[in-house]
């Protein structure tokens, strides 16, 4: 019996062995490996033109205005597997409540995740921040030390800020996380795309480089034309991510006002 037989026939029946509740991650793992053979060869071709591309110059807003950001951004984004682990995370409030509702709030939440990623180990790839959730792809770098210790640190830190400023001591703000480790490029680049864009998912941007609390636009400044095209030509159909947040709370006011964006915490 030759060894590519033996192996399928092991996992055949570990698979069978399985609960039924597994059924779904393994159709999700079966799609993406099959997307894998069509897709990959325009993923190494996007890598080459990226490799011979020449400018450098970063992606504007429209009109050619620079995103209005004062962050102390992440080191440029590498676009591809860590040999230590890549991790996609959601997290939520309780009860999905608008916590974090507002430009102050939003900045905390970002600042703070941003700030102790670093402290931590973690190069962040992909982020979007909201006021009942936020998602983040993140690379482990050799020296990292563990994503529970770094979401334990952010989700306390956070938590005690903005009870203090609801005067609500002891109260719990975060519900619970989850974590995927992506361990196939095709999977991974999608979620890329799904978080820099996860704005425009939310109807909180019409272009997610708009939504001041995600990477989007720090993602076309500091990548090339071809590796932005690269991670954006994904199609989103069959990733599968915990995101049923709702941020529109008061849907008779119209998307794109001035007023319903203050009031869903968006841009």
């Amino acid at each position: 019996m030759s060894q590519p037989f033996k192996l399928r026939e092991q996992l055949i029946r570990r698979i069978r062995k399985l609960p039924e509740t597994a059924w779904p991650r393994i159709e999700e793992l079966v799609v993406e490996l099959e997307q894998t053979q069509s897709e990959l060869p325009k993923v190494i071709a996007h890598d080459v033109a990226a490799r011979k591309a020449e400018s450098q110059s970063p992606c504007l807003l429209e009109g050619g205005v620079e995103p209005p950001h004062s962050r102390v951004w992440p080191h440029a984004p590498i676009h591809k597997l860590s040999e230590h682990g890549t991790f996609m995370v959601t997290t939520g409030t309780l009860h999905k409540q608008h916590l974090f509702r507002g430009d102050a709030r939003l900045d905390l939440l970002e600042g703070k995740l941003l700030e102790l990623a670093e402290k931590y180990g973690w190069q962040l790839e992909a982020w979007a921040v909201f006021s009942n959730h936020y998602h983040f792809v993140a690379h482990a770098e050799p020296t990292a030390r563990k994503l529970t210790d770094m979401l334990s640190h952010l989700h306390s830190t956070t938590a005690t800020e903005v009870n203090l400023l609801d005067r609500e001591p002891g109260r719990q703000v975060w519900h619970n996380y989850w974590d995927t480790e992506l361990t196939i490029e095709t999977s991974y680049l999608a979620r890329l795309h799904y978080v820099h864009t996860n704005a425009v998912k939310h109807g909180l941007a019409k272009v997610a480089n708009q939504y001041r609390w995600c990477s989007a636009a720090w993602f076309e400044r500091t990548a090339t034309p071809a590796q932005v095209k690269t991670v954006y030509s994904f199609g989103l159909s069959h990733v599968r991510v915990l995101d049923e947040f709702w941020l529109w709370p008061l849907p008779s006011i119209p998307r794109w006002s001035s007023t319903f964006s203050e009031i869903a915490g968006g841009a």
